[in-house]
C-alpha cells in the first residue's frame, strides 16, 4: 500500500516527497556507482515523486549508457534519488531509503531487498556475493 514519505539530503537543501510501498522490494546493486555510495532505492513512478526544494542545488551525473540520471546535492554530496529512464517498468525514480524521514530502525530492517548484478549487466540475477551490499 502506498504511503507518502518525506525525505532530504543530509544538509536538508534538497527535499522531496514520495509515495512508496515499502512492503515491496527495494534494491541493492553491485554496479560501480551503487557500490561506492551504498545507494539503497525504493521505486516510485514519476507521478508519485515530488521534488519540494533544491532543484538548483542538484548535480547530475551520468555514466556507462548515460541512460540513468544520478542526482547529488552539491552542498553535502548525498544522492537522495536518481531517475532510471530505460527500465522494464519505463521511467522510474529510485528514492534513497536512507534519506527518508521518520522510519525506525525496526521498520528499515523489515524492508525487503532484491540484490541485482549491475556490475555484469545481469539485472535478473543476484550477484554471487551480496552480503556486503
Amino acid at each position: 500500500m502506498l504511503k507518502t514519505y518525506t525525505g532530504s539530503c543530509h544538509c536538508g537543501a534538497v527535499r522531496f516527497e514520495a509515495d512508496l510501498d515499502l512492503a515491496q522490494s527495494s534494491f541493492r546493486c553491485n554496479c560501480s556507482i551503487c557500490r561506492r555510495n551504498r545507494f539503497w532505492p525504493a521505486i516510485a513512478t514519476p507521478d508519485h515523486f515530488r521534488l519540494l526544494a533544491g532543484q538548483e542545488l542538484l548535480t547530475e551525473y551520468r555514466f556507462h549508457s548515460r541512460k540513468n540520471q544520478h542526482f547529488f546535492c552539491r552542498i553535502c554530496g548525498v544522492r537522495a534519488f536518481g531517475v532510471g529512464n530505460d527500465t522494464p517498468i519505463g521511467q522510474m525514480v529510485g528514492v534513497n531509503i536512507g534519506c527518508l524521514e521518520g522510519l525506525t530502525e525496526e521498520e528499515l530492517s523489515r524492508i525487503p531487498i532484491t540484490y541485482v548484478d549491475g556490475m555484469n549487466d545481469n539485472w535478473q540475477q543476484p550477484p554471487k556475493y551480496f552480503a556486503h551490499l
